[in-house]
């Protein structure tokens, strides 16, 4: 501290704020992330007038806009976070934000049924485009740290602000205009995100990785992927024990064993199965799946209570949700701050537990009049989710070369789609529990069986706060002292001025005792900070 109060921050120290070209550079990729998540929520509500427009002959054709969208991108995601680090990120997103836009015009502009699902079809390939390079170009243009964290704070903020705001503003767009605006505003969105990376994005973000694709892995990882999520889709509608779910699922599990297997033999694998073993990676993602399963099944149970119950409409159920939009975009701000207190590993177990007591305490819900409590335990629902989505982010690209992040960034997105389990599975229990309660009327049926789920999905969050703690517990052995070799080699130093910390042993060096290119942190480290968050 000078005499002023005016605080020096050492060279190479992560510094709190960010520049102008900076904010411009994190709006533009957050743009797109907003983008995507509200493709993924604003169809929903338009989906009856959808079906009466282009004349869907069922309501499980009609399903199809939406789960059209969801497959080919949880498909695609390990595909394209390899294809990043080998193209180049920045093309890779401006392509994929090209070619969305391009796509949501098709689909605002669909004449028939074919045409709007092959337009929602080309929307999540090119999301899964965007997805990962997203991602990797916001931890590469962010140094890891406080600044990295706040980034990524805004931009998990901003996706879950994007869930909500399709809710409403699906209601309100169909309501005032039709349904295709909910299509053309993405027109608008998506030329705006491709005018911001063009002209901001670092050319240098283009290097490209010399390593060849490994094809056996990307087909193997994406019918594994389309399989799993096609008969957990498909599940509630054709019965868990039909033979196309059944088939599904099987060929899900096959796929993926085979594709371990090709991964391990493979000289330049989809997807490192050292990096898959990093605990920070297969824990966070953990977290990541409870959290974004569990919140998004239980919005989906909060949905159906607001109109089945409540008697809600369409356009009052997504106002309802504004509780949980607005703690979303207050655990972003706070993110940092957060985890520069508790670790990672600290935020993201009291996240999932804050999470999981505002889920289970919905079970309070009553059959009349329940909105105030709705918006209490859906604000801290949202509040928990958003502390914990940023940070096992955080915690997934943390220690990582620059060329690993694309491929880490596209594992980083995958717990968002494969959430639908998680949302399958809470539904399955509503459905059993409303068949018991069956004696009583319809809508007490329907609440207790809502009671039940959303109970459920608060003790799994719960569940998963206790076992980050337990997984992601700091190691025994780690030299708290000791700097990486590669950071000692470079000189470089930690935010605090210490060096770098390094892990011990295997995990320090590459192949042959080469040290790795890079300097995993410990977990449950707080962010170390050269400025005040």
């Amino acid at each position: 501290m000078t005499g002023t109060g005016t605080r020096k921050t050492r060279p190479g120290a992560d510094v709190g704020g960010f520049s102008a070209r900076e904010w411009l550079i994190l709006l533009t990729l957050c743009g797109a992330t907003f983008m995507t998540g509200l493709d993924f929520s604003v169809v929903t509500v338009a989906l009856p007038e959808i079906g009466h427009d282009l004349g869907f002959t069922s309501t499980g054709r009609l399903q199809w806009v939406a789960t059209a969208c969801l497959l080919p991108t949880a498909s695609l995601l390990p595909l394209f976070g390899r294809v990043a680090d080998m193209v180049g990120r920045r093309r890779l997103f401006v392509a994929g934000v090209a070619l969305f836009t391009g796509f949501s015009l098709v689909a605002g502009l669909a004449t028939g049924p074919a045409m709007l699902i092959g337009a929602r079809v080309g929307q999540g390939a090119s999301a899964a485009m965007i997805a990962p390079s997203a991602v990797a170009l916001l931890t590469t243009a962010f140094p890891e740290g406080t600044r990295r964290t706040r980034a990524l704070g805004i931009n998990g903020a901003i996706l879950s602000l994007g869930f909500v705001l399709g809710t409403l503003g699906g209601g309100v767009i169909t309501s005032g205009l039709n349904w295709r605006w909910t299509m053309l505003i993405l027109v608008i969105v998506g030329g705006l995100v491709l005018l911001g990376a063009i002209g901001l994005l670092p050319r240098a973000a283009d290097r490209r990785a010399t390593a060849r694709l490994d094809i056996p892995g990307a087909v193997l990882a994406g019918v594994g992927l389309f399989a799993l999520v096609y008969g957990i889709s498909a599940g509630p509608e054709a019965g868990w024990g039909s033979a196309s779910v059944l088939g599904s699922l099987a060929l899900a599990v096959a796929a993926s064993a085979a594709f371990l297997l090709v991964e391990r033999r493979h000289a330049a694998p989809l997807i490192p199965l050292g990096l898959l073993n990093r605990p920070t990676v297969k824990w966070g993602g953990l977290a990541g799946f409870i959290t974004l399963g569990m919140c998004g099944g239980a919005t989906v149970l909060l949905s159906m209570y607001l109109q089945d119950v409540l008697d809600y409409s369409a356009l009052a159920t997504g106002a309802a949700f504004l509780a949980e939009g607005v703690t979303a975009l207050i655990g972003g701000v706070l993110a940092a701050r957060v985890i520069g207190v508790l670790g990672r590993t600290g935020t993201m177990a009291a996240g999932l537990a804050v999470q999981g007591l505002g889920t289970g305490a919905m079970v309070l819900l009553p059959g009349d009049d329940g909105l105030v409590l709705l918006l209490l335990t859906s604000g801290a629902m949202g509040l928990g989710h958003v502390l914990t989505v940023v940070s096992f982010i955080t915690t997934m690209t943390s220690g990582l070369r620059d060329d690993e992040q694309g491929v880490v960034g596209g594992l980083s997105q995958l717990p968002q789609f494969l959430g639908a389990i998680g949302t399958a599975g809470l539904a399955a229990i509503v459905t059993a529990r409303t068949g018991v309660s069956s004696t009583t009327n319809s809508a007490s049926a329907l609440l207790d069986g809502l009671h039940t789920a959303l109970l459920t999905a608060g003790i799994v969050c719960l569940v998963g706060a206790a076992l980050v703690v337990l997984l992601l517990r700091r190691p025994a052995r780690s030299l708290r002292g000791a700097a990486s070799p590669v950071v000692a080699a470079r000189g470089e130093r930690g935010p605090a001025g210490d060096p770098v910390r390094g892990l011990a042993g295997a995990r320090g060096a590459g192949r042959g005792g080469t040290p790795a290119a890079r300097s995993p942190q410990d977990p449950n480290e707080p962010c170390a900070t050269g400025s005040t968050a």
